[in-house]
């Protein structure tokens, strides 16, 4: 269903431009923007997806993923269809470039979502699959009604979105996994339609000006953005821009999309990128969708100790004192830990429970 857009304005040949990122659409009547998903209709913008969703599902914290962010904890996740970018390697691409609204089976109203996430025992609601920042009315709805319950709130995003917007929307969440997929402007626009330095620029405004906790990932593809030369750049202007202490996650690619002839990325390249970002001052750097026991584990900056043993979405030993601290040398992990791990002391694990959702 349709519902009134936010950050738009009208231009004086009657098109309407859309400020919510980057691309600043300029839409003729009945034009969707690049996401498909942002309309001119009658004179306003109208978002097309609000309250309706490609599924529903219970995850594990870890696979958005999130390490220093209530580790062990379970996410109702959702996403809608369409995205801001045109990733040529994109994951997720039967949803993100999807232009059928027929994928669009579940409906569900905040309201809904945040009550679903209550009876589900899921301790946090996900904005993910596909980009949220496209559906951000909708999400933040969403995720005013999820805080009014007790129920915290988690972007997945590119982080393609314009101050303003970006302002309302992560002022809601809080943490977010940002997707920096290359340090490379070239890349950005060869591969994604998109710039870099907006994303840069997110970065540091999630940091420095808002409460939400920030992690990054970038994907690794082979001959695209694995070379060491950038992967030291990118981890250097984190610490520079950002601080030692933002987890950074190096995830493996998989052949998709319009890159199928690209082999997936060893899990050598994960390994070596993980030590480049160290060796340049992360404390904190992962390996992901690979088994790397070591590249999974949380470290203790300070004494070196194993705090938090994952292999994947699998949490084998929890470490931590109730303080969030290493026991060993009491210093403090940067990051939200709970208590105990997971609800009751107990990791939800690697499982992936489908949800239906009634309006």
């Amino acid at each position: 269903m349709t519902h009134p857009a936010r950050w738009w304005h009208p231009l004086p040949d009657g098109r309407l431009q859309c400020d919510l990122c980057p691309r600043d659409c300029q839409l003729h009547e009945g034009q969707r923007g690049a996401c498909f998903v942002r309309q001119h209709v009658d004179g306003a913008m109208q978002l097309t997806t609000y309250g309706r969703s490609s599924g529903f599902c219970i995850d594990p914290i870890e696979k958005k993923p999130l390490n220093h962010f209530y580790p062990g904890s379970s996410i109702l996740s959702f996403g809608t269809a369409g995205c801001n970018l045109a990733c040529k390697f994109c994951q997720n691409w039967d949803i993100s470039r999807s232009k059928d609204m027929d994928r669009l089976m579940d409906s569900a109203s905040p309201s809904t979502i945040a009550l679903a996430a209550q009876r589900c025992a899921a301790d946090a609601v996900a904005y993910t699959y596909n980009d949220p920042v496209i559906f951000a009315e909708y999400a933040i709805d969403t995720a005013l009604a999820c805080r009014a319950v007790g129920i915290r709130n988690v972007a997945v995003t590119a982080g393609y979105i314009h101050p303003q917007p970006a302002r309302d929307f992560f002022a809601v969440m809080d943490a977010a996994n940002v997707d920096l997929k290359s340090f490379s402007d070239g890349f950005y626009h060869k591969l994604c339609s998109a710039r870099l330095q907006p994303v840069l620029d997110i970065l540091a405004y999630i940091h420095h000006e808002t409460d939400c906790w920030l992690e990054i990932t970038t994907l690794l593809i082979p001959g695209q953005n694995d070379s060491p030369t950038e992967i030291n750049e990118l981890a250097t202007w984190v610490v520079r821009e950002l601080g030692a202490d933002v987890p950074l996650h190096f995830s493996a690619f998989h052949p998709s999309w319009k890159m199928q002839e690209i082999a997936a990325t060893p899990p050598a390249t994960l390994i070596e990128a993980r030590r480049i970002a160290l060796d340049a001052g992360l404390r904190h750097v992962f390996t992901g969708n690979v088994h790397d026991s070591e590249g999974g584990t949380t470290y203790c900056p300070n004494c070196h100790a194993a705090l938090i043993v994952r292999d994947w979405y699998v949490i084998k030993a929890y470490n931590l004192d109730r303080q969030g601290r290493c026991p060993h040398c009491l210093t403090t992990i940067a990051g939200h830990f709970g208590p105990t791990l997971g609800r009751d002391g107990k990791a939800f694990g690697a499982r992936r429970i489908p949800v239906r959702l009634a309006p």
